[in-house]
């Protein structure tokens, strides 16, 4: 080795300098999801990408870690058509829930026959054809996932099969509950609203056709209810009325529950398996 070469590979090696500075003036690779959150945290503070964006991104890293038992609809709360229904026994179950799928039961509790289609149903009611419906013969298959599935897992079957739903089952091949791909997108993008959802405006507070009753989003803050209503709810523990009903339960209700607080009755009209969603209230008579 000549001397230009001994020069040129004792200039390669990195100085002490060089090596204590390292770590703060080049980027570090991130070596797991938590580095990773970290890094896209540190994005966002430098501006360079907003707050949406990056609990879209967190959301997206939390499905590969979260399993379908944690985000099922729990067996209680779904919404059953057996198989001996009429379909005028049929038709209000689908008007009252306004869902868009319907697992079928047969004679037994765990005797899953397939998925009822409001869309399949609703032909038969606009043709007045009801005399000839037979649900076995609109049935579509069933799509079983354990409840230690994945959801990153789940979202590309979803994906790949293009299937919506999926019934949930435990260990011993029992109905454990169901879960559905806006289930699991709304743990990437948060909740997704429809038509049917009460909107987050000026329509928190709406009276009901009986003019008694009034229908409530249960995000209302408290200020805003103890506002419309002349009530004296705290929020020294809570922000929205649906944490101090729920609290009034001691657990989280179900659709149709009911609760009576200070001079008001509460009664639950839309809830999932982590929050009530919309709520009834009249005020009691005195």
């Amino acid at each position: 080795m000549n001397e230009d070469q001994q020069n040129d590979a004792h200039s390669s090696k990195p100085t002490w300098l060089e090596k204590i500075t390292k770590p703060f003036t080049q980027p570090q690779e991130p070596e797991s999801s938590k580095d990773l959150k970290e890094l896209l945290r540190g994005a966002h503070n430098r501006g360079l990408c907003d707050a949406e964006a990056l609990s879209i991104m967190e959301g997206a890293l939390q499905v590969g870690d979260m399993h379908v038992r944690e985000i099922m609809v729990p067996r209680s709360q779904m919404t059953f058509i057996k198989a001996s229904q009429t379909p005028s026994e049929i038709l209000p179950v689908i008007i009252e829930s306004q869902h868009s799928r319907f697992p079928v039961l047969g004679d037994g509790q765990d005797d899953l026959l397939g998925i009822l289609l409001a869309k399949d149903f609703l032909p038969y009611l606009a043709n007045d054809n009801l005399e000839r419906f037979n649900i076995k013969d609109v049935l579509r298959p069933v799509n079983f996932v354990p409840e230690s599935k994945r959801l990153n897992t789940l979202l590309r079957e979803f994906r790949t099969d293009r299937y919506h739903m999926a019934i949930v089952v435990d260990e011993y091949g029992g109905l454990a509950g169901l879960v559905t791909i806006e289930d699991v997108l709304e743990q990437i993008v948060g909740d997704i609203e429809d038509e049917t959802d009460i909107e987050d405006d000026e329509s928190n507070i709406r009276p009901m056709d009986d003019s008694e009753s009034f229908m409530v989003n249960a995000l209302t803050t408290i200020d805003d209810f103890n506002e419309y209503f002349e009530s004296q709810f705290s929020d020294e523990e809570f922000d929205t009325i649906g944490g101090i009903v729920t609290n009034g339960f001691g657990h989280l209700p179900e659709r149709d529950e009911c609760v009576q607080l200070e001079e008001f009755s509460f009664k639950v009209l839309n809830a999932d398996n982590r929050q009530i969603r919309l709520l009834e209230v009249s005020k009691l008579s005195e």
